[in-house]
């Protein structure tokens, strides 16, 4: 998945379709991005570029609890491309 705007509002769409509130936000987060699972609130750091957003929502979504009925078809098939590209990356 290319670095643009496009993709990030697609990852965006999906972290919506899932439940989760995205925000961006100034902070000192350890890795970029800060989970509240109470109140499935997803804060990333404004300051990041497109790339370094991206990157935290790369990290995040596979470690999110994901009901794939509940997304459409297209989102659906960026979560699983997500899931591959990471399994990849760990083997």
């Amino acid at each position: 998945m290319k670095y643009s705007k496009t993709n990030l509002k697609k990852l965006e769409e999906l972290c919506k379709d899932l439940g989760y509130k995205v925000r961006y936000e100034q902070g000192h987060f350890q890795s970029g991005y800060c989970r509240v699972e109470a109140q499935k609130v997803i804060v990333i750091n404004k300051f990041f570029d497109v790339e370094g957003r991206m990157n935290c929502f790369f990290d995040l979504i596979p470690q999110l609890n994901i009901d794939e009925s509940a997304l459409s078809p297209e989102t659906l098939k960026i979560f699983q491309n997500i899931i591959e590209n990471q399994t990849k990356i760990e083997a």
